[in-house]
């Protein structure tokens, strides 16, 4: 007798304002649907398929489109939103600031869906993140990167 396992899937940690953020893509995607379908049914009508350039474009445009929707569905389904415990330890929905030594950084740490270096906010499962959770003011983390290990103090947690 051959036994079936299926994987659980866990639960995707967001902060409020990621989760309000995916469930406005979500509503964007929805929106855009029709048209792209109407877009398709227009080319169809125009013929010969294997030659009609607007024909492909639309057929992609439905596809992207539906994949995107698939994986929106999917985190608003496993999506929980994560509120912060407070600024005694550093967690998902705190703005952290550490010193190198030279320089401070400030990252806020968010899900991993909704990280975004650029903007200052860090995924907690990125190497900095990992260091950084659980972690108090004054503490000092080492980091582990593929440059090297680099070593940081908490300087404050909001």
């Amino acid at each position: 007798m051959q036994k079936t396992f299926f994987k659980k899937e866990a639960n995707i940690p967001f902060t409020k304002e990621g989760y309000q953020k995916l469930l406005e893509e979500r509503e964007k995607l929805l929106a855009e649907r029709p048209i792209a379908v109407e877009h398709l049914r227009k080319a169809r009508e125009m013929g010969d398929l294997s030659e009609n350039g607007y024909y492909k474009a639309s057929r992609a445009k439905l596809s992207f489109l539906d994949a995107q929707l698939r994986r929106s569905e999917r985190l608003v389904k496993l999506g929980i939103i994560v509120e912060s415990t407070g600024n005694e330890t550093a967690d998902i929905g705190n703005t952290v600031t550490i010193n190198d030594g030279t320089k401070d950084f400030n990252f806020t740490i968010v899900g991993g869906y909704e990280s975004d270096p650029l903007h200052h906010t860090i995924s907690h499962v990125s190497p900095i993140g990992k260091a950084l959770l659980g972690k108090k003011e004054h503490d000092i983390i080492t980091v582990h990167a593929p440059a090297g290990d680099k070593t940081y103090t908490v300087v404050k947690i909001v």
